[in-house]
């Protein structure tokens, strides 16, 4: 038997001792009660014999009734249940009365719950003569309520789980009733939707988080499930737009249960914020039509590296010519400003294509000497066209002495060239008359006479009269991927490279405020302001050095023009016999050699690319043969996107110059080759130069 689960009474009266107003029982009658109700009784005397058993009890002993009555306890009962309770009757026979309710575990009978009642028997007050023993087994009660105890601990256990986590769920968690109004909120929904548990219980869901356009269909859907018909929804994850308290709608995805409890109807709805997915999704569609767009680039700029060639070689002819015919009109100043016209007409197409093509070229940076205002006129150059077309007045208003800065000219045309394309689609839909102001100025005055140095900074500012930029467009204006323009129109990578090349000329792009800028007669549109820090240059900023000489130094210098297309090599040589060089010209690499073999001359310009020998096979050969000449090649290219060319000038050291060029920028460039200690010296002890064509 186990006392750990026992319970022990004692009475403060003895049965004895109450008066009963109870009839009493004659014997014959008493013993038929006793013999058939389910309450175990016996009786033990003094000598801890039994004195009587009823048949309750003895079913229970399983002994018949001679191996009980006249029998010790100890024969009869199990030894362990002996034990247990021989003290409860050395207290009973002492004259407690006491009630036991415990389990005992018996040999035959197994693991019992009894309840006993010990009540010693005085005759008319005198002593104890024997104790009557009186038991009910309560096994399966018992076992019954204990096993009901552990269900409710368990379910006790489950609710306390389930709660925890619709309260600690990441998702939203909302469960309505049958006619869909709210019975239960998470704190997750609470941070969703906006609202307090308190404010939405009771009240109908499509009021609380459903917009307003799709509540119709919402009912719609409740009244069909209301009248049996199979829901089309349940167990599927929905792509749906949902409400906040502020009326702001966004993403969600959904799944929808049904729950049927005691016969009451309840529906869960597990909510996720789509608002992050859908916004990497965008950006990543960004990203996704950035790289098609740079593929695209990549595949305009190998196309643009060979029309390049073809277009700047006309180019270079009519600049030449046009300089050429101008030094032939002086005497007739209407053929001078005609000439004049050609020329610059052709500088600016000339531009325009360098332009181009130093945006495609995939290059490091490279800092130099530049010109902000250059910047802003080759970037209007290209633009020019598209302004015009679309009835955009572009005005600049430079700062004609701003100075020039240390940076990469190819880098600060392209901040200037995002700023203006922006401008003009930002005027698209402008019903008025439009313009885009570009101008350029320096932070603070410079006294005179003093070197730039410490925080001075050079601005270029580009504004436009278009509509402006709202206050929640401003906040993410220069996040990469960011944009406003319909889609086709832009990757939202402009400006945001835009600041990032500035910064990496320690410089910053920002959006000012149209009403504090500079011109009143913008407060209606965007304000850009580009700022550099001017600093103390790395360079001087020189151009290239002329050569200094006597009139009689270009007579002796004799010079090979080497160009697969004649009308080129022509305008060169005349070029330089203007100048006083003897020229003579070959139309391939194959025929340079022959002349280079039989005559002597002093510095060779060839073109970088031609068929059959191009430039850099020429730079082996007369390497080889003559290498006296090495120093004192100049290559002209219209190829300037090829990396063949690239690695070409960095391995040979020679010079380049770019096609279209003109005649100052060819004559600078040969005067620089033949710029040598003791050059003039050698060229007067040499023969007299021979014309070779």
């Amino acid at each position: 038997m186990s006392d750990d689960r026992s319970e022990l009474v004692w009475p403060t009266s003895n049965w004895d001792d109450l008066d009963s107003a109870l009839p009493e029982l004659d014997a014959p009658l008493m013993k038929l009660l006793l013999e058939h109700i389910s309450t175990r009784v016996a009786v033990v005397g003094t000598d801890r014999c039994y004195q009587y058993a009823n048949r309750e009890t003895l079913r229970f002993m399983g002994l018949p009734a001679e191996r009980v009555i006249g029998q010790h306890m100890s024969s009869v009962l199990d030894a362990g249940v002996y034990q247990t309770i021989s003290p409860l009757f050395d207290r009973a026979f002492a004259g407690e009365t006491l009630r036991r309710r415990a389990w005992a575990d018996y040999a035959l009978q197994g693991r019992r719950f009894r309840e006993q009642w010990y009540v010693p028997y005085r005759p008319h007050g005198g002593p104890v003569q024997a104790v009557v023993v009186c038991g009910l087994d309560h096994t399966e009660q018992r076992i019954g309520e204990e096993q009901l105890a552990q269900k409710l601990g368990e379910l006790r256990t489950s609710e306390a789980l389930k709660s925890a986590i619709f309260d600690h769920a990441m998702a939203a968690l909302v469960s309505t009733d049958a006619t869909g109004c709210i019975v239960e909120f998470n704190p997750a929904a609470e941070a969703m939707f906006g609202h307090r548990r308190s404010q939405v219980l009771g009240r109908p869901v499509s009021e609380v988080m459903i917009p307003e356009r799709f509540r119709a269909g919402h009912e719609h859907g409740m009244q069909r499930m209301q009248a049996g018909e199979p829901a089309r929804v349940l167990g599927r994850r929905l792509e749906m737009h949902a409400m906040r308290a502020d009326g702001s709608e966004f993403p969600m995805d959904m799944v929808l249960w049904r729950t049927d409890a005691e016969g009451t109807v309840f529906y869960t709805a597990s909510i996720t914020d789509q608002s992050e997915k859908h916004a990497a999704a965008t950006q990543f569609e960004r990203q996704r039509e950035a790289l098609r767009q740079s593929e695209k680039l990549t595949a305009m700029g190998s196309l643009l590296a060979g029309v390049s060639h073809e277009l700047n070689n006309p180019l270079a002819i009519v600049m030449g010519r046009a300089s050429l015919l101008e030094e032939k009109c002086e005497g007739s100043p209407a053929l001078v400003r005609d000439a004049q016209r050609i020329r610059e007409a052709a500088e600016r197409c000339g531009r325009i294509v360098r332009t181009f093509l130093n945006m495609a070229r995939s290059k490091p940076p490279q800092r130099s000497a530049v010109s902000l205002n250059d910047s802003a006129r080759a970037a209007a150059d290209m633009l020019g066209y598209t302004f015009r077309s679309h009835g955009i007045e572009l005005r600049l208003e430079l700062d004609a002495g701003l100075p020039v800065i240390s940076a990469d000219g190819d880098q600060l045309c392209q901040v200037v060239l995002n700023l203006l394309v922006n401008a003009q689609q930002a005027l698209s839909h402008v019903d008025r008359a439009r313009w885009v102001r570009v101008s350029s100025g320096v932070d603070g005055a410079m006294p005179a006479g003093q070197s730039i140095a410490g925080e001075q900074r050079i601005w270029l500012r580009v504004a436009d009269n278009g509509p402006g930029i709202s206050p929640a467009v401003r906040a993410r204006i220069f996040e990469a991927f960011f944009t406003t323009k319909a889609e086709g129109l832009g990757t939202g990578m402009g400006l945001s490279v835009s600041r990032a090349l500035a910064r990496e000329h320690g410089g910053e792009l920002t959006l000012e405020d149209a009403d504090h800028a500079d011109h009143a007669d913008h407060a209606e549109g965007a304000v850009f302001k580009l700022s550099l820090l001017l600093g103390r240059p790395r360079f001087d900023g020189s151009p290239l050095p002329t050569l200094a000489r006597s009139a009689e130094a270009p007579m002796l210098a004799r010079v090979l023009v080497v160009d697969d297309e004649a009308e080129l090599a022509g305008v060169m040589r005349d070029m330089l016999e203007s100048a006083g060089y003897d020229v003579a010209t070959a139309e391939s690499g194959a025929v340079a050699l022959e002349l280079l073999g039989a005559a002597r001359f002093d510095a060779v310009v060839s073109d970088l690319r031609m068929p059959d020998m191009d430039g850099a096979a020429l730079w082996r050969e007369v390497c080889a043969r003559f290498p006296a000449l090495r120093a004192r090649l100049l290559f002209v290219t219209g190829d300037t996107l090829s990396p063949d060319a690239a690695e070409f000038f960095r391995v040979s050291g020679c010079d380049g110059m770019d096609k279209p060029f003109s005649k100052a920028d060819l004559l600078a460039r040969v005067a620089a080759l033949l710029h040598s200690p003791g050059q003039l010296e050698q060229l007067k002890q040499t023969d007299p130069p021979v014309k070779q064509r």
